[in-house]
């Protein structure tokens, strides 16, 4: 199947034959659907936390900014933002020249509004030799809408969202990016003054987030009294996926070379275990507010790592005492609790173990990666949700699932999804070591068994994709994990460029 011309290929990209061939099987035998056993709730599985309680979490997080740990705000920025501008794609291929739909007649209307106006209002003064307004007012509303997306001009459509203008200021506007300096400075600067964030970029624009940072750097460092440590690292070609044609088999290029494509976030649980970090705070890039709406993200923020210092202590006090031995009855009965109640992780065989294979379990599940993930009330966005779901090993245990990893087919499981309260905004934050202080190895937290399967196409040809256990699904299934409540104005993403135009980005 393989010959020497694909051997030397996937060597190339430091894919073992091994991997190949269990890709291969995962297109040929597909995923299985995750049994789920309810929807997340503040009933069932996520925390609400009181307002009286929030400065104890405030606190424990304030403390542990000065205790010399390693705290790096993780941020997923690569690929390019054309889906951003999928409309105004539309509106270019359309066979009117006028904004016709709401959407185009909205971005037109406003486009003063975009923190990137007067750089494209610059750009067609120099090369149409007109303002915007005149150009409206001449009906090249295309030509506007050429000069934001593709060279010369822009460029918008090739470039990562977090390049892109987002927010306008009285003396300035800021990139995606600089809203996450920003950011970082407001929760994640220890008492040096540090402070560390990390982008996973594509190749073909390190050097453009690289000039950036050269250019902005030192401007947020005296604003903001910090000291910046900014690294970049990309998806690594080693976690791509092989595609395969509709019959399973090994799809070829009209060079009759195999076809590699981008295994999805899910591979940047490699780029996450590289870190040396203690804490880390994962969020999507173009979920940035500007600094006059950040107040209720910066209190969740310390809220959300403060529950997970608090109970990261409480596991290593747990794992210290079991190492030890001297433990009474009351205190296993305490670490069952708390792994039950708190980590709500649950398995019924347990009343059957024996006193030593109790024990054994307990250190078992106590000892992996914590995350404490902010959950947001369901207001109908599309993507994934909280769950409970069971796991290969029968424990029952809090899960992010997307859609596709449910049977919907089955009445009672589209209720649970359809009923579900909550919404995944991608809002995490992370301990990576373990209570001994050495790193896990977070490839051993995968569930293999939650990837996904897609239908593309190449060369007029359809293919089919497999894409990687989703970063914050399958890629940290085996994670304790705890849901908390935070406020929907801590959710603003930025879908389509028309977002930018909502009052939270002005």
């Amino acid at each position: 199947m393989l010959n020497a011309r694909d051997l030397d290929q996937i060597k190339a990209k430091g894919i073992a034959e091994a991997q190949i061939e269990e890709q291969l099987m995962a297109f040929r035998q597909g995923f299985p659907f995750l049994e789920i056993t309810a929807s997340a709730s503040v009933e069932k599985g996520i925390m609400t936390i009181p307002q009286e309680t929030q400065i104890t979490y405030i606190n424990a997080w304030e403390e542990y900014l000065g205790s010399g740990k390693k705290i790096v705000k993780f941020v997923p920025a690569s690929g390019a933002a054309s889906r951003m501008f999928k409309d105004l794609y539309a509106f270019l291929e359309a066979p009117y020249d006028v904004p016709t739909t709401e959407f185009e007649q909205t971005f037109f209307q406003e486009i003063e509004k975009f923190a990137f106006f007067d750089k494209l209002n610059v750009f067609c003064r120099v090369h149409y030799e007109k303002d915007m307004p005149e150009m409206m007012a001449a009906g090249e509303y295309k030509a506007i809408v050429s000069a934001l997306l593709n060279e010369p001009g822009l460029n918008y459509g090739q470039l990562p969202k977090g390049l892109l203008l987002f927010h306008t200021y009285p003396q300035c506007v800021r990139t995606a990016m600089e809203e996450h300096l920003a950011e970082g400075a407001m929760y994640a600067k220890n008492t040096l003054g540090e402070v560390n964030l990390h982008f996973t970029v594509s190749p073909e624009h390190l050097h453009l987030f690289e000039q950036q940072v050269a250019e902005k750097k030192h401007f947020y460092e005296d604003k903001f009294s910090v000291e910046y440590q900014i690294s970049f690292s990309r998806q690594k070609p080693s976690t791509n996926t092989v595609a395969v044609d509709m019959n399973n088999e090994l799809f070829r290029d009209k060079e009759d070379k195999l076809l590699f494509r981008p295994g999805g976030h899910g591979a940047l649980i490699q780029n996450l275990n590289d870190l040396d970090a203690n804490v880390v705070f994962i969020k999507n890039v173009d979920n940035v507010v500007p600094d006059s709406f950040k107040y209720s993200t910066v209190i969740y923020k310390k809220i959300l790592a403060g529950i997970l210092v608090s109970y990261q202590k409480k596991i290593t006090d747990y794992l210290k005492l079991i190492d030890g031995g001297k433990y009474t009855h009351k205190q296993i009965e305490e670490m069952i609790h708390f792994l039950q109640n708190e980590l709500c992780t649950r398995n019924t065989e347990i009343k059957y173990l024996e006193d030593a294979e109790l024990v054994l379990y307990l250190k078992e599940k106590l000892n992996r990666p914590l995350r404490v993930c902010g959950m947001v009330k369901n207001v109908g966005e599309p993507g994934g949700g909280p769950f409970l779901a069971v796991n290969a090993d029968g424990t029952i245990s809090l899960q992010i699932l997307e859609s596709s990893q449910i049977n919907l087919n089955e009445p009672e499981k589209r209720e649970l999804f359809e009923k579900g309260t909550h919404f995944n905004p991608v809002d995490l934050v992370c301990a990576i070591k373990d209570y001994k202080g050495n790193k896990f190895d977070l490839p051993d937290f995968v569930d293999k068994n939650t990837g996904f399967i897609s239908i593309k196409s190449k060369d007029g040809k359809e293919l089919k994709a497999l894409e990687l256990p989703g970063l914050w699904n399958g890629a940290m299934s085996n994670w304790n994990t705890v849901f908390v409540e935070v406020p929907i104005e801590t959710f603003n993403p930025v879908k389509t460029v028309n977002d930018l135009l909502r009052p939270e980005h002005q």
